[in-house]
């Protein structure tokens, strides 16, 4: 039996992933937003809002020197993102949604031949609509901020926190927050 994968993808998230994306249709991130940025080689989180800052240590995926390509290659994106959704019930404690891939992932994914062209027109006008682009494409998807360990590198792509630290960067943050993910 396969070991379930930090981004399986069920209706209820579904629905919260495009619920949260509306936010997108107003054509502006909210004043409110906070900024969390990721240091991958220093496995590291940063939550920054209202002269806050809280640091939190992570685990990434389990290959996570470069760029997230393709589904399966077990690697972290880099890039600018938002938080899509947040996730009481995920299967990895708790779980906040990463708006992978952007336009810039999809860009590089069609000229390194992973995706068509059709496929990243498909992924251009969903974000330019504000829904989410496909989650099913060679390039994969379901990429998350969420608990269950810090210890190592383990998960399919996502970030992870151990659960208390989950819990508290869980309360603070919003759909909408600016997400970088950083070398």
């Amino acid at each position: 039996m396969n070991a379930p994968q930090c981004g399986q993808f069920t209706s209820m998230r579904h629905f919260f992933f495009l619920a949260s994306f509306l936010f997108l249709l107003l054509g502006s991130v909210p004043a409110w937003a906070a900024h969390i940025t990721v240091f991958k080689a220093k496995r590291i989180l940063e939550y920054k809002a209202d002269g806050v800052t809280r640091t939190f240590k992570i685990g990434l995926g389990a290959s996570p020197t470069g760029r997230k390509l393709r589904q399966g290659d077990r690697k972290t994106p880099e890039g600018s993102y938002l938080i899509t959704h947040k996730n009481p019930q995920s299967q990895f404690y708790l779980s906040l949604g990463i708006s992978y891939p952007n336009l810039d992932d999809a860009a590089l994914a069609v000229k390194s031949g992973i995706i068509t062209p059709g496929q990243h027109a498909a992924m251009a006008e969903a974000i330019k609509q504000g829904r989410v682009p496909s989650q099913h494409t060679p390039m994969g998807g379901e990429i998350f901020i969420h608990g269950k360990g810090a210890g190592s590198d383990w998960t399919w792509g996502c970030i992870a926190l151990d659960d208390k630290q989950m819990r508290v960067l869980y309360d603070l943050v919003r759909p909408g927050d600016k997400v970088s993910i950083l070398p």
